[in-house]
């Protein structure tokens, strides 16, 4: 072999032994506390633009998801493969302009959905909609918030085959038993299934989407305030 081949050879094994640590550290660095990103920062990739009809525009900019003001709703949806119960999402959201939900995180619990609204009904009811056919405006999961315009708020939301519960900004909204109850979801949501976020002719930005699947033996961590 001459010395150009092995030269090559050599370069070869070099890059690719790199590109391998590459990956093996993004990889690690994605599942590291079981967590994984829905939301690559720069692009939709994984993601649909909801077709509710009359939906405003749907941009990546400056690192976060812009859904533009819509007639009624605007929204976008995955159908990649993802937990239907036990797990966590983590997201967050941002009213930009308007005055109604800012985020309609529309998600499954086994075979039904369910939708988590912030801001709701005139900009200030959180909730669950449905509980037995009760919407988030209705149900005992309904609590009234203050939403500031160009302000970030942190979502988590989990789901087990017991409860659903919700916390903003660090602070519990939602604790729903759900054991014996029907969980469904509003008509107008359902080009969200099985899993998407949509406002109501609101303007709203959306960043740090993330989940993760619950085991048997992972601790609850409390949800940590928001830092803005």
């Amino acid at each position: 072999m001459n010395r150009f081949v092995v030269a090559v050879t050599l370069i070869a094994l070099t890059c690719g032994a790199g590109l391998a640590a590459a990956d093996g550290e993004a990889r690690s660095a994605e599942s590291a506390g079981g967590w994984m990103s829905l939301f690559d920062g720069k692009s939709l990739r994984g993601w649909s633009i909801t077709k509710f009809g009359g939906e405003g525009k749907v941009e990546v900019e400056d690192g976060r998801i812009v859904l533009g003001f819509g007639n009624d709703l605007t929204g976008i949806h995955t159908t990649r493969k993802l937990p239907t119960i036990e797990y966590e999402v983590e997201l967050e959201a941002m009213r930009v302009d308007g005055t109604d939900f800012f985020c309609g995180l529309t998600f499954p619990v086994g075979e039904a959905p369910c939708s988590l609204i912030l801001g709701g009904w005139g900009g200030g009811v959180c909730g669950l909609s449905s509980i037995d056919g009760l919407d988030a405006s209705e149900n005992e999961t309904t609590t009234y918030r203050e939403f500031k315009n160009g302000r970030w708020y942190r979502v988590r939301l989990r789901v087990t085959s017991r409860r659903i519960q919700a916390w903003l900004d660090g602070k519990e909204i939602v604790d729903q038993d759900i054991a014996d109850r029907r969980i469904s979801i509003r008509y107008e949501v359902e080009p969200s299934k099985p899993f998407g976020i949509a406002s109501w002719q609101t303007t709203a930005a959306l960043k740090n989407i993330r989940l993760r699947p619950l085991g048997e033996d992972d601790p609850v961590e409390a949800p940590q305030p928001s830092p803005y």
